[in-house]
């Protein structure tokens, strides 16, 4: 049995820390974090297919060769195919949107969370976080007036109605109360 450093200073043997990379003698991986070194979809397909191609063939050379039939063989071989591709997961990474990056940047802004809230509702309420959005003459995430602010991009926007808020109702819930009670800001 090999041993190899582990953490510590404490050795590690290969075959009883299973978790630690691969083991039974193959090449050894070391494991950070195990949520950074999961293995892909294909590569949990391919590792399976070979441990359990081995087990079949092993009950397979038990039996004599004459009733062991190819047609047989490849009938196994498709279930177990379709048995290993049922655990098959196929992850999809997260991609923030750009209304994500938009409220991480409003976020960025305003510490304070509470207030942070106030201003997302706000937002959300005039124009879902759509920056080209526009109703009448109001344009944008904060539905402003000014023709300056319709040509703004995203972020500046946020700046816009930030200091706009700030001047007129002096906090972001104070904007809010005033938006809940008569339906505008």
């Amino acid at each position: 049995m090999r041993l190899l450093p582990g953490f510590h200073g404490k050795s590690v043997d290969i075959c009883t820390h299973p978790f630690q990379g691969y083991w039974l003698g193959q090449r050894l991986m070391p494991v950070d974090n195990l949520w950074t070194t999961r293995r892909s979809p294909v590569q949990v397909i391919h590792n399976s297919w070979i441990h359990l191609t081995a087990s079949v063939r092993f009950m397979l050379s038990r039996e004599p060769v004459c009733r062991c039939s190819s047609q047989r063989v490849v009938k196994l071989m498709l279930g177990v195919c379709l048995f290993i591709g049922s655990f098959a997961i196929n992850v999809q990474l997260a991609q923030a949107s750009d209304a994500d990056m938009l409220r991480l940047y409003a976020h960025s802004r305003i510490v304070n969370y509470e207030q942070f809230i106030c201003l997302s509702r706000i937002i959300y309420k005039e124009s879902r976080w759509n920056v080209k959005a526009k109703n009448g003459s109001h344009f944008g995430l904060g539905q402003m007036r000014s023709q300056h602010y319709r040509n703004l991009d995203g972020y500046r926007q946020i700046d816009a109605t930030i200091r706009y808020v700030n001047v007129r109702y002096g906090s972001m819930c104070n904007a809010w109360r005033f938006h809940e009670r008569h339906g505008h800001y």
